[in-house]
């Protein structure tokens, strides 16, 4: 974000990739998720959601919880920002193991939500997070080790 044409560009070749998902609308993961899906939101005039961690929305929520290496964490949407049947695209800036992205798509399914895909500007491919979301995604940089 620091180089606008560079930012410019990602936002540009990302908005192309999850157009083709054809979402009705977007959702960004905690908390540099926001800053994918909200230019992308605007760029491709569509809605945005967030999914934050437990007790940072406003209002009623929705909760998943899901496991980590050594403990639980738990993800929220606000209760009726998914309608059920909407196509959903999840965003994040980057994709490691899968575990948030693949929670945010339980918990988007669990709202009645369809999960049309994932996308990120970097994916750690080495660390096979792709397997484990089980959504088709994109990502614009790959690293492999």
């Amino acid at each position: 974000m620091a180089h606008p044409e560079a930012w410019h560009t990602a936002i540009d070749r990302l908005s192309d990739a999850v157009a083709a998902f054809q979402p009705d609308v977007l959702v960004g993961i905690e908390s540099r998720g926001f800053l994918v899906a909200a230019p992308l939101a605007l760029k491709l005039g569509l809605g945005f959601h967030m999914v934050r961690k437990k007790g940072k929305l406003p209002g009623a929520t929705i909760p998943y919880t899901y496991d980590l290496e050594y403990g639980t964490d738990t993800v929220e949407v606000q209760d009726g920002a998914i309608a059920p049947g909407q196509r959903v695209v999840i965003l994040d800036d980057l994709l490691a193991t899968g575990g948030t992205m693949r929670a945010a798509a339980h918990l988007i399914e669990r709202v009645g939500g369809v999960v049309a895909g994932g996308a990120c500007i970097i994916e750690l491919s080495f660390l096979g997070g792709r397997d484990r979301v089980g959504v088709p995604l994109v990502s614009l940089i790959s690293y492999d080790s």
